[in-house]
Protein backbone atom coordinates (compact mmCIF):
# COMPACT_ATOMS: atom_id res chain seq x y z
CA UNK A 1 0.00 0.00 0.00
CA UNK A 2 1.24 3.48 -0.82
CA UNK A 3 2.08 5.43 2.33
CA UNK A 4 0.24 8.71 2.99
CA UNK A 5 2.31 11.85 2.73
CA UNK A 6 1.07 13.65 5.83
CA UNK A 7 4.27 12.91 7.71
CA UNK A 8 6.28 14.88 5.13
CA UNK A 9 4.67 18.20 5.94
CA UNK A 10 2.50 19.69 8.64
CA UNK A 11 -0.80 21.47 8.28
CA UNK A 12 0.96 24.66 9.35
CA UNK A 13 3.43 24.23 6.47
CA UNK A 14 0.60 23.74 3.97
CA UNK A 15 -1.28 26.82 5.14
CA UNK A 16 1.90 28.89 5.07
CA UNK A 17 2.62 27.76 1.50
CA UNK A 18 -0.94 28.66 0.49
CA UNK A 19 -0.62 32.10 2.10
CA UNK A 20 2.65 32.72 0.28
CA UNK A 21 1.18 31.78 -3.10
CA UNK A 22 -1.95 33.84 -2.60
CA UNK A 23 0.10 36.94 -1.85
CA UNK A 24 2.63 36.35 -4.65
CA UNK A 25 3.71 39.29 -6.79
CA UNK A 26 1.49 39.52 -9.86
CA UNK A 27 -1.50 37.87 -8.21
CA UNK A 28 -2.38 34.50 -6.66
CA UNK A 29 -0.34 31.55 -7.90
CA UNK A 30 -2.21 28.61 -6.44
CA UNK A 31 -2.31 26.89 -9.83
CA UNK A 32 -0.01 26.56 -12.82
CA UNK A 33 -3.03 27.30 -15.04
CA UNK A 34 -4.24 30.91 -15.06
CA UNK A 35 -7.75 29.92 -16.14
CA UNK A 36 -8.05 27.09 -13.62
CA UNK A 37 -7.61 28.65 -10.18
CA UNK A 38 -8.40 25.73 -7.95
CA UNK A 39 -6.31 24.19 -5.18
CA UNK A 40 -6.83 21.52 -2.54
CA UNK A 41 -5.52 21.67 1.00
CA UNK A 42 -5.67 18.19 2.58
CA UNK A 43 -5.67 17.74 6.34
CA UNK A 44 -6.16 14.95 8.82
CA UNK A 45 -9.84 14.69 9.84
CA UNK A 46 -8.63 14.74 13.46
CA UNK A 47 -7.20 18.22 12.81
CA UNK A 48 -10.56 19.72 11.82
CA UNK A 49 -10.61 22.31 14.60
CA UNK A 50 -6.99 23.28 14.04
CA UNK A 51 -7.75 23.71 10.33
CA UNK A 52 -10.67 26.01 11.10
CA UNK A 53 -8.50 28.13 13.40
CA UNK A 54 -5.78 28.48 10.77
CA UNK A 55 -8.31 29.36 8.07
CA UNK A 56 -9.93 32.04 10.25
CA UNK A 57 -6.50 33.55 10.84
CA UNK A 58 -5.67 33.46 7.12
CA UNK A 59 -9.02 35.00 6.19
CA UNK A 60 -8.63 37.76 8.79
CA UNK A 61 -5.13 38.56 7.55
CA UNK A 62 -6.28 38.75 3.93
CA UNK A 63 -9.27 40.92 4.83
CA UNK A 64 -6.87 43.20 6.66
CA UNK A 65 -5.02 43.58 3.35
CA UNK A 66 -8.25 44.56 1.61
CA UNK A 67 -9.16 41.15 0.21
CA UNK A 68 -12.64 39.73 -0.11
CA UNK A 69 -12.89 36.24 1.40
CA UNK A 70 -15.91 33.93 1.15
CA UNK A 71 -16.12 30.82 3.34
CA UNK A 72 -18.61 28.23 2.07
CA UNK A 73 -19.79 25.48 4.42
CA UNK A 74 -20.77 22.33 2.53
CA UNK A 75 -22.38 21.08 5.74
CA UNK A 76 -24.76 24.04 5.75
CA UNK A 77 -25.61 23.57 2.08
CA UNK A 78 -26.30 19.87 2.68
CA UNK A 79 -28.58 20.57 5.65
CA UNK A 80 -30.38 23.33 3.72
CA UNK A 81 -31.14 20.90 0.91
CA UNK A 82 -32.40 18.23 3.30
CA UNK A 83 -34.59 20.72 5.19
CA UNK A 84 -36.01 21.99 1.90
CA UNK A 85 -37.70 18.61 1.39
CA UNK A 86 -40.09 19.49 4.24
CA UNK A 87 -40.32 18.79 7.94
CA UNK A 88 -42.41 15.63 7.53
CA UNK A 89 -39.91 14.16 5.08
CA UNK A 90 -36.99 14.94 7.39
CA UNK A 91 -38.75 13.37 10.36
CA UNK A 92 -39.58 10.27 8.31
CA UNK A 93 -35.97 9.98 7.16
CA UNK A 94 -34.67 10.18 10.72
CA UNK A 95 -37.21 7.67 12.01
CA UNK A 96 -36.44 5.20 9.23
CA UNK A 97 -32.68 5.50 9.76
CA UNK A 98 -33.06 4.86 13.49
CA UNK A 99 -35.26 1.84 12.87
CA UNK A 100 -32.88 0.31 10.33
CA UNK A 101 -29.76 1.07 12.33
CA UNK A 102 -30.94 -1.03 15.24
CA UNK A 103 -31.11 -4.07 12.97
CA UNK A 104 -28.45 -3.43 10.33
CA UNK A 105 -26.22 -0.30 10.38
CA UNK A 106 -25.01 -0.88 6.82
CA UNK A 107 -28.58 -1.07 5.54
CA UNK A 108 -29.38 2.16 7.40
CA UNK A 109 -26.42 3.89 5.76
CA UNK A 110 -27.44 2.65 2.33
CA UNK A 111 -30.95 3.98 2.91
CA UNK A 112 -29.49 7.42 3.66
CA UNK A 113 -27.35 7.24 0.54
CA UNK A 114 -30.39 6.52 -1.60
CA UNK A 115 -32.38 9.38 -0.09
CA UNK A 116 -29.67 12.03 0.26
CA UNK A 117 -27.59 11.27 -2.84
CA UNK A 118 -30.14 12.55 -5.38
CA UNK A 119 -30.48 15.81 -3.42
CA UNK A 120 -26.81 16.73 -3.77
CA UNK A 121 -25.37 14.91 -6.79
CA UNK A 122 -24.83 16.22 -10.32
CA UNK A 123 -24.46 19.74 -11.73
CA UNK A 124 -27.85 20.73 -10.32
CA UNK A 125 -27.06 19.51 -6.82
CA UNK A 126 -24.86 21.00 -4.15
CA UNK A 127 -22.42 22.15 -6.84
CA UNK A 128 -25.10 24.52 -8.14
CA UNK A 129 -25.41 26.04 -4.68
CA UNK A 130 -21.66 26.57 -4.49
CA UNK A 131 -21.56 28.13 -7.97
CA UNK A 132 -24.44 30.46 -7.06
CA UNK A 133 -22.67 31.68 -3.92
CA UNK A 134 -19.42 32.24 -5.80
CA UNK A 135 -21.21 34.12 -8.58
CA UNK A 136 -22.83 36.51 -6.11
CA UNK A 137 -19.54 36.98 -4.29
CA UNK A 138 -17.72 37.71 -7.56
CA UNK A 139 -20.28 40.33 -8.51
CA UNK A 140 -19.60 42.16 -5.24
CA UNK A 141 -15.81 41.66 -5.47
CA UNK A 142 -14.75 42.22 -9.08
CA UNK A 143 -10.97 42.06 -8.46
CA UNK A 144 -10.30 38.35 -8.90
CA UNK A 145 -6.67 38.81 -7.83
CA UNK A 146 -7.71 39.99 -4.37
CA UNK A 147 -10.49 37.55 -3.61
CA UNK A 148 -10.56 34.02 -2.23
CA UNK A 149 -13.19 31.32 -1.78
CA UNK A 150 -12.63 28.68 0.90
CA UNK A 151 -14.85 25.62 0.55
CA UNK A 152 -14.92 23.73 3.83
CA UNK A 153 -16.85 21.34 6.08
CA UNK A 154 -16.74 18.82 3.26
CA UNK A 155 -16.55 15.94 5.72
CA UNK A 156 -20.33 16.32 6.09
CA UNK A 157 -20.71 14.94 2.57
CA UNK A 158 -19.08 11.63 3.48
CA UNK A 159 -20.02 9.04 2.30
CA UNK A 160 -22.71 10.52 0.05
CA UNK A 161 -20.66 12.57 -2.40
CA UNK A 162 -17.09 12.79 -3.72
CA UNK A 163 -15.48 16.20 -3.68
CA UNK A 164 -13.82 15.51 -7.05
CA UNK A 165 -17.31 15.62 -8.55
CA UNK A 166 -17.96 18.98 -6.88
CA UNK A 167 -14.87 20.53 -8.46
CA UNK A 168 -15.79 19.11 -11.85
CA UNK A 169 -19.28 20.60 -11.73
CA UNK A 170 -18.19 24.11 -10.66
CA UNK A 171 -15.35 24.30 -13.19
CA UNK A 172 -16.00 27.29 -15.46
CA UNK A 173 -18.49 28.80 -13.00
CA UNK A 174 -16.15 30.55 -10.57
CA UNK A 175 -15.49 33.80 -12.47
CA UNK A 176 -11.75 32.97 -12.24
CA UNK A 177 -11.69 33.58 -8.49
CA UNK A 178 -9.15 31.44 -6.59
CA UNK A 179 -11.02 28.56 -4.92
CA UNK A 180 -9.43 26.36 -2.26
CA UNK A 181 -11.11 23.12 -1.21
CA UNK A 182 -10.34 22.15 2.39
CA UNK A 183 -10.10 18.37 2.15
CA UNK A 184 -10.34 16.02 5.15
CA UNK A 185 -8.51 12.89 4.13
CA UNK A 186 -5.20 11.41 3.12
CA UNK A 187 -2.85 12.18 0.29
CA UNK A 188 -1.32 9.07 -1.18
CA UNK A 189 1.36 9.15 -3.80
CA UNK A 190 1.62 12.43 -5.69
CA UNK A 191 -1.92 13.13 -6.89
CA UNK A 192 -4.19 10.62 -5.14
CA UNK A 193 -6.53 11.60 -2.33
CA UNK A 194 -8.56 9.36 -0.05
CA UNK A 195 -11.67 11.14 1.27
CA UNK A 196 -11.71 10.94 5.08
CA UNK A 197 -8.94 8.37 4.78
CA UNK A 198 -11.67 5.79 4.22
CA UNK A 199 -12.59 5.77 0.53
CA UNK A 200 -10.46 4.26 -2.22
CA UNK A 201 -7.93 6.90 -3.35
CA UNK A 202 -9.30 9.09 -6.13
CA UNK A 203 -7.00 10.19 -8.96
CA UNK A 204 -9.61 12.46 -10.56
CA UNK A 205 -8.05 15.72 -9.35
CA UNK A 206 -6.61 18.44 -11.57
CA UNK A 207 -5.95 21.18 -8.97
CA UNK A 208 -2.69 21.69 -7.14
CA UNK A 209 -2.56 19.80 -3.84
CA UNK A 210 -0.85 21.71 -1.02
CA UNK A 211 1.85 22.07 0.00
Amino acid sequence: MTEPLFQQSTLDDAVQALRRDLLADGGPRISTMRNYRFAILPYKPAEEFKLRKLMRRLADDLKGEGWGVLAISLQKLLLDRIRATGTSNVEALIAREKSLHGRDPERALEHLRQKIGPLIEGPGGIAADVARLIDGFAAANPDADRTLVLVGRSGALYPFFRTSALLKHIDGKTRNIPVVLLYPGERRGTTELSFMGELKPDRDYRPRIYP
